[in-house]
């Protein structure tokens, strides 16, 4: 990748910036979930019906197990029959390719059940025909990592509309999140949430959540993640919430920013404290962490931990005191000051407000005024707007309430999709579909795109060949479909946050080999995120265990290849003996050998299962690849490698703030004359050659 050396001209300053950032997921993916990689250079898959399973269906093409591309040759409502989940990772899903208006997936709920996945421009409306089978939410992802759901539409949850949380490196941007049901059937009784939110590295931005009861959104820890919760909460739009409002964060960390808070009518007549509230703000009490027994459960080590949160620039519409001071009515005020085991003091107010963000990965923010305009222009699947979504941005834009349930609902608080009658219909808006483009080699580009870029509509392998951004050329089509969206997105704001630099990161990092981070493999080598592989020559396949564990046959040498330049400085290992009488132990590790007397022991899996833990010493640090394996009975265990760059020659920014870089810009030679007029600023730095230039007043050397 290309260094680019700035230097930018402000009156006698020259600040100097210099970067070579991994490549994000697409144009204008921003937050945790910014390098996620989903499908790219695997297979295409091609969704030509929308039927509920068989060849040619969703749940088809979902089902596949290499990684994979699903482009759309249809458009319309996918009625499925059963829920369905991603449960084979390392696949992008481009809603943004069905020809005509665009996909929405009904009827049950859609989880994300697996690792590194991109979801974009996909409508997920599920409704209360089949209560009586499920109570689900309309999109759902728990325990895993690196997913983006980007431009998506979710409304008529039967539980919440949008619980993707708990997961580590995840971003959800600019989604229409709106109508979940209050009384649909649901056997606890009245729901009507908008989401739980959260997870290890977790960005919301620019999503427009409108017309819920409560959760909007609930900050809520997973078991897997409460002790590492990082959440960063900006540019959302939250329009007419009764109920509590945005609650939660027990023990978390988490920014909340910029965001633009609109009381509609439900919430005027809900009345009280929550028409102001920005969060209330909650800790695990002693009830929350222990049993009726008294014994502490799996949320005990957060018991009394108050959060570290960030809160600024967040706008209550019509309340100018709450806008210009977040903090005093819009936090302290929330708090439930006898609910909290009689935590809250002094000391507590003072030590959960922040005066400086917490880290989070490079999102363009906007002003809450500006991120408002925004979201209600460009929100959820806007390459060609449906009905429902149409009628939630103007209900939020003109502060009215266009459906409300019966029974006693607050105004825009509905009970079934049926409860939105519209254009003489109601609930699923009629989808029309267009003949798909020819592509004659099925690698997802249309033949006519493929010769405008120089490829060839005959050969499907061309798919995988990348532009100098290292996009394959599948990306560089799908991207294109939808760039004017996201550019827009993107103007007018300031990138702010950590970009990544693998190559050049001086910083070690674990890295942990586990279920979380596996991706694929055979009898013979096992694939995980970021390059890391694990071989055998007994043609052991892999398995997982408990507690996202790996399975790993007793007396099996097994190899860890590492990406180039990395090396390991140390070595932790955590499990059990998947045995019900022995126990295993560590045998080798690198060029060392170990014996049982050496104390590095795993207990039997009964009477339960107890996680050993060890960190173990390396006399020098491993490079290339090195060998291990456990003796006794067969190990379930997770390899936590803590890693550094061996080529630490670069500089990593912290923090970024930058125009729009998707502007028009011309672009000067050190002569003063023109070479490029009116390309996107992004742009010139993957078709300039190298050398010396002016752009946009900044002074540039590329090299």
């Amino acid at each position: 990748m290309k260094k680019v050396l700035l230097f930018i001209l402000c009156f006698c300053a020259t600040i100097t910036v210099s970067w070579a950032e991994d490549l994000p997921a697409f144009p204008g993916a921003e937050g945790f979930g910014r390098y996620v990689t989903g499908g790219r250079g695997g297979v295409v898959y091609h969704v030509t019906n929308l039927n509920d399973s068989g060849e040619g269906s969703l749940r088809w093409a979902i089902g596949q197990k290499e990684p994979r591309t699903i482009v759309f040759d249809v458009s319309g409502t996918i009625f499925l029959k059963s829920s369905l989940g991603i449960s084979n990772g390392n696949v992008t899903i481009a809603g943004q390719t069905a020809p005509g208006d665009g996909i929405c997936i009904a009827g049950y709920p859609f989880t994300i059940n697996a690792n590194n996945v991109i979801l974009r421009f996909l409508r997920f409306r599920l409704g209360n025909e089949n209560v009586a089978y499920h109570e689900g939410d309309g999109l759902g992802g728990m325990d895993r990592a690196n997913i983006m759901v980007d431009h998506c539409s979710i409304s008529w949850s039967i539980d919440e509309c949008c619980s993707v949380y708990g997961n580590e490196n995840m971003t959800v941007q600019w989604c229409i999140i709106s109508q979940s049901l209050r009384n649909s059937g649901h056997s606890k009784g009245n729901h009507g949430y908008g989401g739980n939110w959260g997870g290890k590295g977790s960005s919301y931005h620019h999503n427009l959540l409108c017309h819920h009861e409560s959760r909007t959104p609930r900050l809520g820890p997973r078991p897997s993640t409460q002790e590492e919760e990082l959440l960063d909460m900006r540019n959302n739009v939250i329009y007419n919430w009764a109920g509590n409002g945005c609650y939660g964060g027990e023990g978390m960390d988490v920014n909340i920013y910029n965001n633009y808070y609109k009381p509609g009518p439900a919430t005027r007549k809900k009345g009280g404290a929550v028409q102001y509230r920005i969060a209330a703000i909650n800790i695990r009490t002693l009830d929350y962490c222990t049993d009726d027994n008294g014994k502490p459960n799996g949320w005990y080590p957060m018991l009394h931990h108050w959060g570290k949160f960030y809160v600024d620039g967040n706008v209550i519409d019509g309340n100018e005191e709450v806008t210009r001071d977040n903090w005093t009515k819009g936090i302290y005020a929330q708090i439930d000051k006898n609910g909290n085991d009689g935590t809250f003091t002094s000391v507590t107010k003072d030590t959960m407000r922040l005066d400086a963000p917490l880290d989070f990965y490079a999102t363009t923010t906007h002003t809450a005024q500006v991120a408002y305009e925004k979201v209600l222009q460009y929100a959820g699947a806007s390459l060609s707007r449906d009905a429902i979504d149409s009628i939630m941005v103007y209900d939020t834009r003109n502060n009215k309430a266009s459906f409300t349930g019966g029974g006693g609902n607050l105004p825009g608080i509905i009970n079934s999709q049926e409860d939105c009658v519209y254009n003489g219909t109601s609930a699923w808006p009629e989808l029309k579909s267009e003949t798909a483009p020819l592509d004659s080699d099925r690698d997802g580009m249309p033949d006519e795109w493929e010769r405008e870029n120089g490829l060839d509509p005959n050969d499907p392998e061309d798919r995988n060949k990348t532009n100098e951004e290292g996009y394959t050329m599948l990306e560089v089509y799908m991207n294109s479909l939808v760039a004017d969206i996201m550019d827009g997105c993107t103007s007018d704001g300031e990138l702010l946050g950590k970009i990544k630099d693998s190559a050049n990161d001086p910083t070690p990092t674990d890295y942990e080999i586990s279920q979380i981070s596996y991706m694929s493999g055979d009898s013979k080598t096992w694939s995980f995120s970021d390059g890391y592989t694990i071989t055998n020559a007994k043609n052991k396949g892999y398995a997982g265990g408990k507690n996202n564990t790996i399975k790993y046959s007793a007396g099996v040498p097994f190899t860890v290849t590492l990406p180039e330049g990395k090396r390991v400085t140390a070595v932790k290992i955590e499990g059990y003996a998947n045995d019900d009488a022995a126990s295993s132990y560590l045998s080798q590790l690198g060029d060392k050998k170990y014996t049982q007397s050496d104390g590095y022991t795993f207990q039997s899996r009964v009477p339960s299962i107890v996680m050993s833990t060890y960190n173990i010493p390396l006399e020098e640090p491993l490079t290339g690849s090195f060998v291990f394996s456990f003796g006794g009975a067969q190990q379930c265990a997770i390899l936590t490698l803590t890693t550094e760059n061996i080529n630490t020659g670069g500089v990593v920014d912290v923090k970024i703030k930058a125009k729009d870089p998707h502007r028009l810009v011309d672009v000067y030679n050190v002569a003063g004359v023109v070479v490029l007029k009116q390309i996107r600023y992004s742009e010139a730095f993957t078709v300039l050659p190298q050398g010396f230039y002016i752009i946009d007043g900044e002074k540039v050397i590329i090299n």
